[in-house]
């Protein structure tokens, strides 16, 4: 029975993607996935173990990846009564905001900003888990320590739900 085993995985595996000059062209995530697969399989001689730790492998260099797509800009400012200051500040969120995504989120938005109001527009944006609301908490909790009111718009349907049921029930840390 290991033999036919054996002669299977011969002749079923794409030597074509092992080839030294194959794996310079693969991207690094999918050659350390393969990898990951290959040696956790031939170390515990269970295929099952090897196919789920590369898959979670896949996952984590999914998320990683993921997690630098989501940007920030500054996109406005309204001097509404004319005095030279700036009354609103308008900062526009891109991109799938998540646990990963979340964590530097924080340190992108400028807390010394003289704009009385802050806005934080998530037309472009959704919230997937509650680690985001909770990092939305903290960010208008900075803003607020500071003085400044915090409105948060543009979301709509799940993402919309996510945040009116989770914020301000989680701990941020303060």
């Amino acid at each position: 029975l290991v033999a036919i085993m054996i002669m299977v995985s011969v002749g079923t595996i794409d030597w074509h993607s092992v080839h030294p000059r194959t794996l310079k062209l693969m991207p690094v995530s999918e050659t350390i996935v393969m990898a990951v697969t290959i040696i956790a399989t031939l170390a515990t001689s269970n295929l099952a173990i090897g196919v789920v730790l590369g898959v979670v492998t896949a996952m984590i260099m999914f998320a990683r990846r993921m997690a630098h797509i989501a940007s920030i800009e500054k996109v406005s400012e309204i001097d509404g009564d004319g005095d030279g200051e700036i009354d609103t500040r308008t900062y526009r969120v891109h991109g799938q905001l998540f646990w990963a995504s979340s964590n530097d989120l924080v340190y992108r938005f400028d807390y010394t900003d003289s704009a009385r109001h802050i806005t934080i527009d998530l037309t472009e944006a959704e919230i997937w888990d509650a680690s985001t609301v909770a990092t939305f908490d903290a960010i208008t909790q900075k803003f607020q320590d500071r003085g400044k009111t915090v409105s948060i718009i543009g979301l709509d349907g799940p993402s919309q739900d996510r945040l009116n049921r989770l914020s301000g029930r989680l701990d941020t840390g303060h």
